[in-house]
């Protein structure tokens, strides 16, 4: 089957084009099965042939525009009700009574039942921080709007919030819908629900902040990762921000604003003086050209590649003007989000082959990935979220406040075991010990993707030739000679014939490839 590709199907491959930072818009001709696929892994999850076909006939116009519209596709809401709020909450008024009155009267029994209480609590909430994982990567995994998802896991790594320094599931549960709820909205807008989030209050200790004791964690945060970068802001703005901040606190699951513990005196952050607030501070970080660049800094770095380069050899320069000019779109558009991406998903330095095939998937897109484009069962939520950590992305467990470094970070002979071990684990339920208990009932059927493939040519399905090629192009967005060899012999070796259990082995192989971990 010829697959349909950029350029003129069937010649020679171009020359190398420079790689510039121009966001000229790619023209449709230029659009094809090779872009399509590209813009759904990194503007998504990966997409399955048809989806990638879909998209590839839409031309890159109507592509963009329904992977960004993500109102116009129906999904689940989430409720609200879905997780406990109540595990960890603050003691009553009666505990609090009976722990005074048990302190005073050195009542051991009554504190001990009090912390037993406590400990109770925490283990319950610990078991309900991973049904909020598993419930998250199967959200990732259902969800018709992949960007939407994407994004929330975007703003996740940037905002980054551990479990393990908070301990409410809830609040990690309350802060990942306001993630998903502005995700593709504005960043003027999450940087203010930011300042209000418990659990950003709590990571960041600013509960603890009042006047004549700031504390300038979350200050500092916001301004070195979450909107400046270092070098665009002053010790002195970090001070008179830890103040702006004070009395910003929560109660329970409720944000709060303490008047009493606000600093309300004069201040000075970033050129902006007055009686300044958190509002004001968020404003003035706004105001700052440096803000918006950062911003398009980091949703480049997410969308097109960690480990391109922003120094000043040509690649560099070309990263620093695609920034730019994203810098200000994102001006333009007064922090929306949505006409960044837009600007991106259309631009012809997306589709540069410094930029294709070329980032190493980060591990939840490589199982999310995975299973919506090989269509394998989704299996034990339990061993994904396990697999996950190994390999270096435990959500809801960034390392720091710094979140996930990426890139290259994410492989090494550890996790790439791990790599390996879980797509044979969705390709065939095998573990290295045993098989997932439903493995059987759960028998992954691979042909569903060729049904592309038999549409528009009948029979090709048929021709191991012709398979091996169509899957090397849709898995690794690539096939040569050195990719191509082993899969054929492996197919020659049982019987030269395509069956499901052929297919299976052909795709164990492909995903064993360095070149399966890139996207």
């Amino acid at each position: 089957m010829a697959v349909r590709q950029g350029g003129q199907p069937g010649t020679a491959a171009a020359a190398v084009e420079r790689f510039t930072g121009s966001m000229s818009a790619i023209a449709p001709e230029r659009f094809g099965y090779d872009q399509a696929r590209h813009l759904l892994w990194r503007a998504g999850f990966g997409g399955t042939p048809e989806q990638i076909e879909t998209l590839a006939g839409w031309g890159p116009e109507r592509a963009v525009d329904y992977l960004l519209n993500v109102e116009e596709v129906a999904s689940a809401e989430v409720e609200a009700t879905i997780f406990e709020a109540g595990i960890i909450r603050p003691p009553s008024e009666e505990e609090r009574r009976m722990a005074a009155t048990a302190r005073r009267g050195s009542d051991e029994e009554t504190l001990a039942r009090l912390r037993l209480r406590r400990e109770q609590a925490e283990r319950a909430d610990r078991g309900q921080i991973r049904e909020v994982q598993k419930w998250w990567l199967k959200r990732m995994i259902e969800t018709p709007r992949p960007l939407e998802e994407k994004m929330t896991l975007f703003w996740h790594g940037h905002f980054a919030t551990s479990y393990r320094t908070i301990e409410d599931s809830y609040h990690m549960f309350m802060q990942n819908q306001t993630f998903r709820k502005n995700a593709l909205g504005n960043y003027g807008e999450l940087l203010l629900a930011i300042i209000r989030d418990p659990a950003m209050l709590a990571y960041l200790d600013n509960n603890d902040s009042r006047r004549g004791a700031p504390n300038e964690n979350l200050a500092r945060e916001i301004m070195e990762l979450f909107s400046l970068g270092v070098g665009n802001y002053s010790e002195d703005d970090i001070k008179e921000g830890a103040r702006a901040l004070t009395g910003y606190s929560f109660e329970d699951d409720e944000f709060v604003f303490r008047e009493m513990d606000h600093d309300a005196d004069g201040k000075r952050i970033l050129g902006r003086s007055g009686s300044l607030n958190g509002d004001d501070f968020v404003m003035a970080i706004l105001e700052q050209r440096a803000c918006a660049r950062f911003m398009a800094y980091r949703l480049h770095r997410f969308f097109c590649g960690e480990d391109l380069p922003s120094d000043d050899g040509e690649d560099g320069r070309a990263v620093r003007g695609a920034v730019e000019s994203l810098a200000s779109t994102m001006l333009a558009n007064r922090y929306a989000i949505r006409p960044v991406l837009r600007r991106l998903f259309l631009s012809e330095h997306f589709y540069h082959e410094r930029v294709m095939t070329q980032q190493i998937k980060s591990p939840v897109t490589l199982v999310v990935g995975s299973i919506r484009s090989l269509l394998t069962p989704t299996r034990d939520l339990s061993i994904l979220v396990d697999a996950l950590d190994l390999m270096g992305q435990n959500i809801l467990y960034p390392p720091s406040v710094k979140g996930w470094t990426g890139g290259r970070s994410w492989v090494n002979t550890s996790t790439l075991f791990v790599r390996q071990n879980i797509m044979c684990f969705l390709l065939t339920g095998r573990m290295p010990r045993g098989y997932e208990a439903m493995a059987q009932e759960n028998r992954y059927d691979p042909t569903p993707l060729l049904s592309a493939m038999a549409s528009a040519d009948p029979g090709s399905e048929r021709n191991a030739t012709r398979v091996v090629e169509y899957l090397l192009r849709f898995a690794l967005g690539s096939s040569s000679p050195h990719t191509r060899g082993p899969l054929l012999e492996f197919v020659e070796k049982n019987g030269g014939r395509v069956t499901p259990e052929v297919v299976t082995g052909v795709l164990l192989l492909v995903s064993a490839m360095p070149e399966y971990q890139l996207c």
